[in-house]
Order: C-alpha cells, then sequence, then structure tokens
C-alpha cells in the first residue's frame, strides 16, 4: 500500500535533510522524482545519490531544478518539469523551511518575512501551480512542526509560519476534497539534519549540549530524516487514502 509506483512526485527542499531522505525513498518506492532547491548542486546531488541506489528503468528517476521556491515563477517551472519530463504530478512535498532562533525584539522584519515567504508562502504557492496539474488521487504533504501546534522559545518566526503550515494544510484539504486530493501536515520534533545544526550555531550553542537537550524526550533521542521520510510516504501513499486535513506528529513523544 505503500507504493508510488507510476506516480510522480515533487520533493522542494530537497537537497539535504527530510528533503533528501524523502526523495530517495519516494525514488525506492517506484516515484520519478523532481528534486527542487535553491541550493541547485545539492538537489543535483540527491538525484546522484537515486541515480546511484536505484534501478533506472525507462529513463531516469529523478531530475533536479533549482528553484526558490518563495517566488513564484520558480513554482510554476518546477511543476511544468514535472509534467514535461514526466507526464504528470501526482505526490508534492512542501518541505522547504528555514528557521530564525530569535525573540521579537532580535528579529529584523527582513529577517520575519523571509522566514513567512520560505515556510509559508511556498506551500501556497506550489499548491497553487501543482493542484491543477494533479489527477483525483493527488497527495500533498506539508511539512509543518511540533513548534507549528505548540509555542517554543526564541523562535518567534518559526513558530508562527509552522502553524500556518497546520491550518493552511486544513484549509487546502477542505477545499480539494471534492476534486480527489488530499492534503495533509508532518509535523517532526528535533531531528538530526543541517537545519538542527545551525540551530545550535544560531544559539552559539555548543553541538552535544544541543542535542542532548533535544533528545530530552520520551523515546530518549531526535529523530533521524529516515524516520521522518517514513511517514511522509505513508500520506502519499494509498495506504493513507482516507486521511486529509491531519496534522500527523512525528516527534517521538514530544509532544506528549
Amino acid at each position: 500500500m505503500n507504493t508510488l509506483e507510476g506516480k510522480v512526485a515533487i520533493v522542494t527542499g530537497g537537497a539535504s535533510g527530510i528533503g533528501r531522505a524523502t526523495a530517495l525513498l519516494f525514488a525506492r518506492h517506484g516515484a520519478r522524482v523532481v528534486v527542487a532547491d535553491i541550493d541547485g548542486a545539492g538537489a543535483e546531488a540527491t538525484v546522484q545519490q537515486i541515480a546511484a541506489t536505484v534501478e533506472e528503468t525507462s529513463g531516469p528517476r529523478a531530475v533536479a531544478v533549482r528553484a526558490d521556491v518563495a517566488d513564484s515563477e520558480d513554482c510554476r517551472r518546477v511543476v511544468e518539469t514535472a509534467v514535461s519530463t514526466f507526464g504528470g504530478l501526482h505526490v508534492l512535498f512542501n518541505n522547504a523551511g528555514i528557521i530564525r532562533r530569535t525573540t521579537a525584539l532580535d528579529l529584523d522584519v527582513e529577517e520575519w518575512d523571509r522566514v513567512m515567504a520560505v515556510n509559508v508562502r511556498s506551500v501556497f504557492l506550489m499548491c497553487k501551480h501543482a493542484i491543477p496539474a494533479m489527477t483525483e488521487g493527488g497527495a500533498i504533504v506539508n511539512t509543518g512542526s511540533g513548534w507549528g501546534l505548540k509555542g517554543g522559545g526564541n523562535a518567534i518566526s518559526y513558530c508562527a509560519s509552522k502553524a500556518a503550515v497546520v491550518n493552511m494544510t486544513r484549509a487546502l484539504a477542505i477545499d480539494h476534497a471534492k476534486a480527489g486530493i488530499r492534503v495533509n501536515s508532518v509535523n517532526p520534533g528535533d531531528t538530526d539534519t543541517p537545519m538542527l545544526r545551525d540551530e545550535a550555531r544560531q544559539l552559539d550553542e555548543d553541538w552535544a549540549a544541543f542535542q542532548a537537550d533535544a533528545a530530552d524526550r520520551p523515546m530518549g533521542r531526535s529523530g533521524s530524516p529516515d524516520e521522518i521520510a517514513q511517514a511522509v510516504l505513508f500520506l502519499a501513499s494509498d495506504a493513507a487514502s482516507y486521511i486529509t486535513g491531519s496534522a500527523l506528529v512525528v516527534d517521538g513523544g514530544g509532544l506528549a
């Protein structure tokens, strides 16, 4: 039921972390994947990793697109690439995101706007361009966060942006259910990605101490990108055929 055989997927933020792990997993489960990221070299590296680990039949499994998903024209181009290269679009994983670890007092207006552009506007724009290209049975998964469901310290713009993603997901699910398109969010806790390491740097904290703090949850550890990717695969697949508008928490019990 978790197969994506014969389907075409877009993964934004696919150059590293959860995005890369999900692009690889999608390809292993039969999908053709468009890997989009503002880091074009990183996106291409993900494509090369797919080519090295997934048997290619009837052409390439994946293609990279350098794109700023806060830009409408770039989002349109990503969707057009999926349709022109692979013949359609069935799955969209809106995963691109950034974080700024500050309070309201220390956050520049320009930084607030950039977080909102990358984390929120990108989801709107990608959905705006992707939904018309999707057939019935399409699935959209948006990356929220545990901090989109509760508050967190020194991360005002990130918390606000991820709360917006969670509720935008619900609105999208309502609007497009009759077209046979499901929309859900996956909400990770602390996950060992380059972004998590960047958080430690922003806060000027020792990585080992930061990682130990991230592990302060019932399961006693932070998550891995592969574990989050498995949840995304489930929501994107027919195994989740009656699930839409949901916020799936994948955080080792942290929110509990």
